[in-house]
């Protein structure tokens, strides 16, 4: 079995940005900078077969190149926060590249995604963070912004079982790469 999952990659200079963020909230865990990621779709745990089907489906997704603009911060958790994110503008663009990949996923028979898509950068797994800092640190990060950048590819990460947060292993891009291991 092998756990994957479809995400933009984040350049450098926006890469550099989010990690001055991740300071001065008492019980973060950190997000690792080359585990900054935008996920387009969560696909689980599937045996090597299925993986395969996944990889064909989405040689098939085309990419226009677009521009992304990353502003704000947030918690996903509400009284009990969990995660810490940087937002994602929503564009037209990322939207149609991600309903690509929910339609692609579906394809290979994967059940939908029940979750509403909410594009943001995780910068914390917050377990030990205490709601009400977790309150100021947005308060005092809420104005966050990042140089925009263009997105031309995707791509498909192997993500360790358990609580997430990395490391990650990016095992494909599209449109260009071939399988890290030389299969496909």
């Amino acid at each position: 079995m092998i756990r994957l999952f479809t995400a933009l990659e984040i350049p450098d200079a926006a890469a550099e940005k989010l990690t001055r963020l991740q300071q001065g909230l008492e019980g973060a865990r950190w997000i690792e900078r080359n585990d900054l990621h935008i996920t387009l779709r969560f696909i689980g745990d599937v045996a090597e077969n299925v993986a395969a089907d996944i990889d064909a489906a989405l040689a098939l997704i085309p990419v226009t190149p677009f521009e992304v603009e990353l502003e704000g911060v947030g918690e996903f958790g509400g009284a009990r926060p969990n995660a810490l994110w940087a937002g994602v503008k929503m564009s037209e663009p990322l939207r149609v590249l991600q309903g690509r990949h929910e339609s692609a996923m579906r394809r290979v028979g994967l059940k939908p995604e029940t979750r509403k898509f909410h594009p943001h950068v995780t910068v914390a797994r917050l377990g030990r963070a205490a709601p009400e800092d977790v309150g100021r640190y947005i308060a005092a990060n809420n104005l966050f912004a990042a140089p925009r950048f263009t997105i031309d590819r995707f791509t498909l990460f192997s993500a360790k079982g358990g609580t997430g947060g990395g490391p990650y292993l990016a095992e494909r891009r599209y449109p260009e790469d071939e399988w890290e291991d030389g299969e496909g």
